[in-house]
């Protein structure tokens, strides 16, 4: 049979996010027909929408500001910024809706291949979806095989009195036009800490009240010292507290703890997110999830159903945007004939507080945990000639390498900027780099990510005993 007489093979994708995206370009590519299904009024999933852009761009909104009140320059008056919050988010939200535009919109419209239909889908049977459209009509979709890439909501914890409370997720507060006089944020996680300190940054006054410690799932000292850093701004930090009552009298939250009753005009859950895998009936597809709703899959993004695939945040990868877009392209590949992997060894991870978190790799207490012979050094950025010039020294880079061989396993930074050095660190991990290997390389004097030579260089010197730029 000729390729021409070959049957097109139909792939049904459900969402339209990263996830969704990187697969739909790929299967096009591909020759596939797809058709694409998206449930919410606009196309683009959370991370430009609602998540990744909108939020970095508060931060940096903030950053600017808090920048402005800074006197530790000799000769540099400190200001009070002027804050138009309504301006700032007419500003964000023309940004998010221009990217929305070139990054999906523009790209779905260029790809004759793919065709959107606007509605909320659910499984029939393994290989029937059931959509309720957008105007009201019910139509059932067949395919050959799905991607499920429907994403992840926020989390809402089971407190009393919460659920009838004009709360706040993170989708609130990021279009919010009035800064709070008092914000309580409920979290110790990513989102909670970046927006926090966002808010405290244009004007709040904040409160946090984490379940346990701060970045509970990192290395113990990442939270500790962001603790540290985030109280030097003034906001207030509760560890190991948990809510038993939420009210709200019309103006004013009342957050009871066991500490007592804290009161403020505004509330932010950020607590987690929870998939949207729950919305699809994956039971009439004999697709499997975890107890808290995740469809797991293998390296291969496959389910438990074999044509089913999954990818992103309703999956039980790491949700980051670019995890899930790898994902989506592997998924795609993988649908069409291909057994492409998804490693997320060397998985680089970044945390837009500031001073910033970033992680790549395997800590010291998972070292151990699997019975690795490891050994750690940590260099606080005191020893860092930029982080002097910069007169910001709050943080430290620390190094995980294989005692026997030298081998790095992984990286933990705390500093202004981690995000600019974490990713040299990964590429060092993925090319089976020493410890040797990194304290011998060039890096550019005065750069941050020199940091990374001056702490490998720590498992044989003291740092402190070199010149500038030591080689």
């Amino acid at each position: 049979m000729s390729a021409a007489q070959q049957k097109v093979k139909h792939i049904t994708i459900v969402g339209s996010g990263s996830a969704a995206f990187a697969a739909a370009s790929k299967l096009a590519e591909l020759g596939a027909r797809v058709t694409m299904i998206e449930a919410a009024t606009v196309i683009g999933g959370t991370c430009v929408n609602i998540g990744c852009v909108p939020s970095k761009i508060m931060i940096r909104s903030a950053q600017i500001a808090h920048q402005q009140t800074l006197t530790h320059i000799k000769g540099l008056q400190a200001c009070t910024p002027v804050i138009n919050r309504e301006c700032m988010v007419q500003q964000q939200q023309s940004i998010v809706e221009a990217l929305r535009h070139a990054k999906y919109e523009n790209i779905l419209q260029s790809t004759p291949a793919v065709n959107l239909i606007k509605g909320a889908a659910r499984f029939k049977n393994s290989h029937t979806l059931i959509i309720d459209k957008h105007d009201g009509s019910r139509i059932e979709v067949e395919a050959d095989q799905f991607l499920l890439a429907v994403g992840a909501r926020a989390n809402i914890p089971a407190i009393d009195g919460l659920g009838g409370t004009p709360y706040w997720t993170s989708t609130q507060a990021l279009v919010a036009t009035q800064i709070p006089q008092h914000l309580v944020v409920l979290g110790g996680s990513v989102v909670a800490l970046e927006l926090a300190q966002a808010f405290r940054r244009l004007g709040a006054d904040v409160t946090i009240l984490a379940r346990s410690r701060l970045l509970s799932s990192e290395d113990p000292e990442l939270g500790d010292e962001l603790k540290i850093a985030l109280e030097d701004e003034a906001v207030r930090i509760h560890l190991n507290t948990v809510p038993t009552q939420v009210q709200h009298d019309g103006n004013n939250f009342h957050v009871n703890t066991p500490a007592g009753e804290i009161v403020a005009d505004q509330l932010l859950v950020a607590t987690g997110r929870q998939s949207n895998a729950d919305s699809l009936a994956l039971e009439n597809a004999g697709v499997n999830t975890t107890a808290s709703g995740r469809i797991e899959v293998d390296d291969l993004m496959r389910s438990s159903s074999a044509h089913i695939f999954a990818a992103g945040d309703c999956t039980t990868q790491p949700q980051y945007v670019y995890v899930a877009a790898a994902a989506g392209t592997r998924a795609a590949r993988n649908m069409m004939g291909e057994s492409i992997a998804l490693d997320l060894s060397t998985m680089p991870a970044v945390i837009f507080t500031d001073p910033q978190v970033a992680t790549v790799g395997i800590d010291m207490a998972t070292a151990q945990s699997r019975g690795i012979a490891a050994e750690s050094r940590r260099l606080t950025l005191d020893n860092v000639p930029r982080a002097i010039a910069n007169m910001d020294t709050h943080g430290f880079i620390k190094l995980v390498a294989d005692k026997d061989s030298g081998r790095i396993l992984g990286c933990q930074v705390l500093a202004h900027e981690a995000g600019e050095i974490i990713q040299s660190a990964a590429l060092a991990i993925r090319n089976q780099m020493t410890i040797t290997d990194l304290a011998d390389m060039l890096f550019p004097y005065l750069t941050m990510v020199e940091g990374l030579k001056l702490c490998a260089q720590t498992f044989t010197k003291d740092v402190k005993q070199l010149s500038c730029c030591a080689g």
